[in-house]
C-alpha cells in the first residue's frame, strides 16, 4: 500500500470498464504514486491494458471516475489533457506513408494553436526525442518500412516529444530484442530519475517489472490482488496466485530486487526446489 505522505498522480474511484457489455474492471479504487514508475503485471486477459486505457481516457468508463491530480479527466479539454498525460497504446498503427519525423512531430500537436504554430521549441523537442530513441538515420523512412522494433521506438519518440509529466505505456517493450528492451527501460528510468516523470506501464516480464519499478500492481481477473514495492510483495505465493505458476524467488544479483525463477510443471527441468 502507499504511504499516507505519498503524492498521487492518478486516482480511480469506483471505476468500471467494459467492452461490448463484458465487464473487465468493476468498482476499482486505485491510486498511482506521483514521480514513481508503476507497473501493472498479471496474466493475459487480466485487465491490465483495459485499466491503462481507462486511465488514459481511451476507454469511456461504465461507471466511476478517473482523476488526474485531482481533476476528473472526463471534464478536461482534449488538448489540456494531452499536455499533461502521454499515452502509448498497444499495437498503435500509423497512416500509410507517414515518416518517422512526421510521426514524432505529431507529439507536439497539443502545443499548437491558431496563435502559435510550429516553433523552435517544437523542433528541439522532436530532435531530442529522435536522438533519445536512437532513430537518427531513419527520420525520413516511412513507418511501414521499419522493423517492429524500429516502429515501436518511433511511437515512443512521439510520446516523448509530447513532453508530459505523466506517461502511460502499454507493453512498450513489444517487438524489441533483449538489448533494446534494456535500453528502453533504462531510458524510462532515467526520465523518471532526472525529470521526476510519473510512468505507468504494462509489462509481461515480471523480472523486468521488478527491476525497473518502484511500485507494482498485480491483477488477476480484473481485481487488484496486491500492490506495493517489488521487494515487499513479490513472493512465491504471489506468483502462484496471480500466474498459477510455481517458482523460486531469489535476489537479482544486479538490481537487488526479487528475481522470479519459474519451475516447469511439464517439461524436463522439474528438479528445482526452493
Amino acid at each position: 500500500m502507499l504511504d499516507s505522505a505519498t503524492q498521487i498522480a492518478l486516482t480511480t474511484r469506483k471505476l468500471t470498464l467494459a467492452y461490448d457489455g463484458n465487464v473487465i474492471i468493476q468498482g476499482l479504487d486505485l491510486a498511482i504514486p506521483q514521480g514513481q514508475i508503476t507497473t501493472l503485471v498479471g496474466p493475459n486477459g487480466c485487465g491490465k491494458s483495459t485499466l491503462l486505457r481507462g486511465m488514459a481516457r481511451l476507454l469511456k468508463p461504465k461507471g466511476g471516475t478517473v482523476y488526474l491530480e485531482g481533476d476528473a479527466i472526463a471534464h478536461l479539454p482534449t488538448k489540456a489533457l494531452a499536455k499533461r498525460l502521454g499515452i502509448l497504446p498497444q499495437s498503435a498503427v500509423a497512416p500509410e506513408g507517414l515518416t518517422v519525423r512526421e510521426l514524432v512531430a505529431q507529439g507536439r500537436y497539443p502545443h499548437q494553436n491558431w496563435l502559435q504554430q510550429w516553433s523552435r521549441e517544437d523542433e528541439l523537442k522532436v530532435e531530442d526525442a529522435i536522438s533519445t530513441t536512437h532513430l537518427h538515420g531513419l527520420e525520413n523512412r516511412p513507418i511501414d518500412t521499419l522493423s517492429g522494433g524500429q516502429r515501436q521506438r518511433a511511437w515512443i519518440a512521439m510520446t516523448l516529444a509530447q513532453d508530459t509529466d505523466i506517461l502511460l505505456l502499454d507493453e512498450p517493450t513489444t517487438y524489441l530484442d533483449l538489448a533494446h528492451q534494456i535500453e528502453l527501460l533504462d531510458l524510462l528510468y532515467d526520465l523518471n530519475q532526472k525529470d521526476n516523470r510519473t510512468i505507468v506501464m504494462v509489462l509481461h516480464d515480471l523480472n523486468m517489472a521488478c527491476r525497473y519499478s518502484h511500485h507494482l500492481i498485480a491483477l488477476r481477473n480484473g481485481v487488484v490482488i496486491t500492490q506495493g514495492s517489488p521487494s515487499n510483495i513479490v513472493t512465491e505465493a504471489l506468483v502462484r496466485e496471480v500466474f498459477s505458476l510455481k517458482s523460486c524467488i531469489i535476489t537479482d544479483p544486479v538490481s537487488g530486487k526479487p528475481l522470479c525463477v519459474p519451475i516447469s510443471q511439464f517439461g524436463a527441468i522439474k528438479n528445482a526446489s526452493c
